[in-house]
C-alpha cells in the first residue's frame, strides 16, 4: 500500500495531515475556534480558496484539534499534547475518521479520476463502529465527488449523526451542488502575504525559486521550484512572436502523455492557467510588477487593452473546464495540452 500515490499529496511535500503549523490563515482558525467556543459548532464545513494556501493543512488541524478531546472554551486549535490519537490520526488508523479521497483503480493501477460513491457508502460502516464518540469525516476534495457521490454527502448532511464533523475542501465551491453549499458554514482562506508564504515554502522542504510567481500559493512555490518555472517558460517562449511556435508547442503537450508525465501535466496545465490570468491582469492594470522582461513582452503584446482582459478571463475559463473534462474521461494527456496551447494561439492571433 505504501506504493499507491497519495491524491491529496503534492509531490514531494509533507502531507497535510504531517503539517502541524498553518501559516497565515489566523482568520479561518479564529472562525472555527469562536464557532467551537460559542457550543454551537456546526455540522457541516466547506474549506474553501484558491489551490496550495492550506486548506487541507487546516482539515487535518480541525480534525486533529476535534478528535484530541478539546476543553470547551479552548484558547487555540492545537491538540491536546500526546493524546493517543495523533499518532494514529498520522497514520490514518484513528478510528473516529473517515477521510474521502479518489481512490485507487486496481485493475487499471491508477488513482480513479473521482470520488465514486461506493467510497461515500463506506461511512454507513464508519459510522456503525464508531457510535457513541465525536467523528470526523474529510473529504479532500469535494471537487472531485462524482454525482452519485455527491448526493451521498448531501443526504449525510441533510441527516448528521451525532457529534459528527464533515469537513469538505474545495477549490471551486461554485462547481458543487447548491444544497450541499447551502448545507455547510463556509471557511475561505485567501493568498498567503509574502513572509508568511516563505515561511510556510520552507516549513514544506521547498527553496525561494518559485516565490515571485506563486502568487501566494504554497502548492503553486512548490510546484514552480520543481520543475514548474522552466515550463512556464517553455509556455511564454510558445508566444513569444506573433506565431506560436508548433514544434516546440508538440514538445511541451508530449512531454505530458503516459503515466511517467502526470507531474508534468498538472505543471503545464498550472502554467497555461498562471498565463491566462496574468494576461487577463494585464490588460486592465498592465504586465504584473513581479513580471522579468521577457514575460512583461509578452503580456503587453498579448494583452494590450480591456477587451483582451475580458477575453483572455473567459479563456481561462473555458481552458480549465475543458481540460478537468478531458481528464475524466480519460483523454490523452498530450491532446489536453495541445487543445489548451492551439486556443491560446488562436485567441492570440485576434488580438
Amino acid at each position: 500500500m505504501s506504493d499507491i500515490p497519495e491524491p491529496d499529496r503534492l509531490g514531494d511535500a509533507p502531507h497535510p495531515r504531517e503539517t502541524d503549523r498553518l501559516l497565515g490563515q489566523e482568520a479561518a482558525e479564529a472562525a472555527f475556534l469562536d464557532a467551537w467556543n460559542s457550543g454551537r459548532l456546526h455540522h457541516g464545513w466547506l474549506l474553501t480558496g484558491p489551490r496550495g494556501v492550506g486548506k487541507a493543512t487546516l482539515a487535518w488541524r480541525i480534525a486533529r484539534f476535534l478528535l484530541t478531546d478539546p476543553p470547551l472554551p479552548a484558547p487555540s486549535l492545537d491538540p491536546r499534547p500526546g493524546h493517543p490519537a495523533l499518532p494514529r490520526l498520522k497514520a490514518l488508523s484513528e478510528p473516529g475518521l473517515m477521510l474521502l479521497r479518489r481512490p485507487w483503480d486496481e485493475k487499471a493501477k491508477r488513482l480513479k479520476q473521482d470520488i465514486t460513491v461506493d467510497e461515500v457508502r463506506r461511512l454507513g460502516g464508519f459510522f456503525g463502529l464508531s457510535a457513541g464518540g465525536r467523528r470526523v469525516v474529510l473529504v479532500d476534495a469535494a471537487d472531485d465527488l462524482n454525482p452519485s457521490a455527491a448526493n451521498a454527502i448531501l443526504k449525510l448532511l441533510e441527516e448528521p449523526p451525532k457529534q459528527a464533523t464533515l469537513l469538505l475542501v474545495a477549490q471551486k465551491p461554485a462547481g458543487l451542488l447548491p444544497t450541499i453549499r447551502s448545507r455547510c458554514r463556509v471557511l475561505r482562506l485567501g493568498r498567503l502575504g509574502p513572509d508568511a508564504l516563505a515561511e510556510a515554502v520552507a516549513q514544506a522542504g521547498g527553496g525561494d525559486e518559485g516565490l515571485a510567481l506563486a502568487d501566494g500559493s504554497v502548492g503553486a512555490a512548490l510546484s514552480l521550484g520543481a520543475g514548474g518555472a522552466e515550463v512556464y517558460a517553455a509556455l511564454l517562449s510558445l508566444y513569444a512572436r506573433g506565431q506560436m511556435d508548433r514544434g516546440a508547442a508538440r514538445k511541451l503537450a508530449d512531454a505530458c502523455a503516459g503515466r511517467q508525465g502526470a507531474e508534468r501535466l498538472q505543471q503545464t496545465l498550472d502554467a497555461i492557467d498562471r498565463l491566462l490570468h496574468r494576461a487577463a491582469r494585464a490588460g486592465l492594470l498592465g504586465p504584473p510588477s513581479d513580471a522579468g522582461p521577457r514575460e512583461a513582452e509578452t503580456l503587453a503584446r498579448l494583452a494590450p487593452h480591456d477587451g483582451a482582459a475580458r477575453d483572455w478571463a473567459a479563456l481561462a475559463q473555458k481552458v480549465a473546464d475543458r481540460a478537468a473534462h478531458a481528464r475524466t474521461v480519460n483523454v490523452d494527456p498530450a491532446a489536453i495540452v495541445w487543445d489548451a496551447l492551439a486556443a491560446i494561439d488562436e485567441a492570440a492571433r485576434r488580438v
